[in-house]
Order: structure tokens, then sequence, then C-alpha cells
């Protein structure tokens, strides 16, 4: 039933279940070596990008961009080509003339490296360069995807449909779940043997996943995202205009209900603050104020949350280093 209803909303074939986001984003990566090895490529290699984070095992690890996160556990593997987001000339000048190319990996929203959006028009242009190049495009939607943006997916605001997606996280409500779904591309890629799970699949887990979409579907969550997002980040501007005028606070950006907002020095020390007062932020990339707050969220709670952290960042920023 799980599996049917990710096809149905993913408008992809097939789904392999798996227990974590990692376990997901390490299925991504093996089907896009196959995938190499099956057009006669020795090395394959993947497309990853700056600020990325995709796990902390060996191999999700070598295609994360954090080097503090990497730190202590070289060797890391190898087959990996790093490019900034959203330039699709980079992307081409550093896979000119290399046909070990085999596959480009993201996240639609990065989530650890400061919530940084893929441009529309960028993911669309990387459709096509993949389609051309026939290359898998994979996109990590464990973070941002499972309506968090307001859609069942992030790239979806792009209109296009991926090769290879990893999900976890909200897909089961706090009951471990992971999915790799896939299209016709990827779909058939492994084969008996190729790859397996002890917990993946369970009755549990796949109910969970059931019931988390039901519930989504049945109380209009994914339009709540959008409409109590929007207020949010609206909010958060109007509360920020002379911070934002003077480049105290840099930039708010994200879509949905995954919202960063970058300042213009490090505020770990608002993790504490904002919990002493009963708010929970995370920090990511040392500056940004993560906010990805439950899809039940009403814009009086959202007013709530404007009304706690507003105040603690403007002290925080007044604060001489």
């Amino acid at each position: 039933m799980l599996a049917k209803k990710l096809v149905e909303l993913s408008g992809m074939t097939n789904v392999f279940f798996c227990s974590t986001g990692l376990e997901a984003n390490e299925a991504a990566l093996k089907l896009a070596r196959k995938f190499g090895h099956d057009k006669g490529i020795d090395r394959p290699e993947i497309v990853v990008y700056e600020k990325a984070f995709h796990g902390r095992s060996i191999a999700t690890l070598s295609a994360t961009g954090n080097p503090k996160i990497q730190a202590g556990f070289g060797p890391l593997v190898e087959g990996f080509i790093r490019v900034p987001i959203n330039n699709i000339d980079s992307l081409k000048a550093a896979t000119a003339n290399n046909p070990n190319v085999v596959a480009v990996f993201f996240e639609a929203i990065q989530g650890e490296g400061g919530i940084n959006p893929m441009q529309l028009d960028y993911l669309r242009e990387l459709r096509t360069l993949c389609d051309e190049r026939d290359w898998l495009m994979m996109i990590d939607e464990v973070q941002c995807g499972m309506g968090r943006t307001g859609k069942w997916f992030a790239h979806q605001w792009a209109g296009i449909v991926p090769d290879v997606m990893p999900l976890a996280k909200g897909l089961g409500s706090g009951v471990p779940v992971g999915a790799v779904v896939a299209g016709p591309k990827a779909a058939h890629i492994f084969k008996p043997g190729n790859h397996g799970t002890t917990f993946g699949g369970n009755p549990l887990a796949m109910r969970a996943g059931v019931e988390t979409i039901r519930i989504m579907e049945e109380d209009g969550l994914l339009a709540n995202a959008a409409r109590v997002g929007s207020h949010l980040s609206g909010a958060l501007t109007r509360a920020f205009s002379a911070e934002l005028a003077s480049g105290a606070v840099k930039e708010i950006r994200g879509q949905g209900l995954m919202i960063g907002i970058e300042l213009a020095k490090p505020c770990g020390a608002l993790v504490q603050q904002c919990a002493d007062h009963g708010l929970l932020i995370s920090v990511t990339a040392d500056s940004v104020i993560r906010l990805v707050p439950p899809l039940i969220i009403t814009e009086a709670e959202a007013d709530e949350v404007v009304r706690i952290l507003c105040p603690l960042v403007s002290v925080l920023l007044k604060e001489t280093p």
C-alpha cells in the first residue's frame, strides 16, 4: 500500500524500503555506480554539491560537502565531483570530456548546509542535461520532502521528475522508515542479491507511512505548510526589516515550513536561549537559524515563534564579538 501511494504521489514507478535516510542515500549511490558498471564504466563518478549533507556513513559522508563533519574519518570514498549549487556552467565545466559521470546527486533544498534552495530554472536545466547525457538525476528529499515545502516533494515546484529519490524522516512520523523511489531509468538496475535491508518494509513502518500520508491528505497539511510557511516568512521579514536593510540579517530563504535565517555572525548560542524560552530551533552552517516546525503548526503558533525568536536575535546581533 505504501509503495503504491509513493508511486502515485511521485509519478515514479518502483520503491525499495529501508529504515533511515542514510540507508536510502547509500542505496542511491549504489544504484548510480551499478548504472555505470552496466554501461561498461569501470570507475563511475557522481556529481555532488558544495555544502551538501547526505549522511554519516563513509560513502554518504564522502558525498557530503562539509569538511568539519568529514574531519577525522578519512580516507573518504573516491568517485565524487563537487560543484557549487545553481550554476549550470560550473557543472558543465567540471564534467566536460568526462565519460565516467553517471549521476547528479543533490538536495532540492540543502538542509544542514544552511537552507539553500536549488533554483527552479536550475532544476529544469539539470533535468534536461541529465537526459541529454544519460545521467541519473538523484534528488535527496529526506529532509525537504513529505510535504514540508507545500508539495509532496520539493522538486515538484520545478515540474520535474527525478530518476531516483531517497526519502525518510517525515515519511513515518517518528517511526524509522526510509525509501528509495525510482523511475523507469533506475527501477531495474538492482538485480537479486545486489542490495538488501534488515528491517526495511516491516509492517509497523509500512503502516506508519500509510497513516502519515492519510492524515496529511485528510487534514490538508500540504496546504497548511504552504500557507503557514508563507505567513511565517512574511512575519520574519517584517520583524527583521531593519536588520535586513543593515545586513545584520543577510537573508531569509526557503520554502513552506523549511526556513533559514542567515545572520552576519555565528549564532549557535541561540539554540539554548530559544529553548529556555520554550522554542526549539537549530543552527546550521554556524550562522543560519533553521526553522522546520511540525506541519500542523498554526498561524497563531507561527506568530509565537516570531515573538520569541526575534528579540533574542536582536540582542545577539547587538553583542560585540
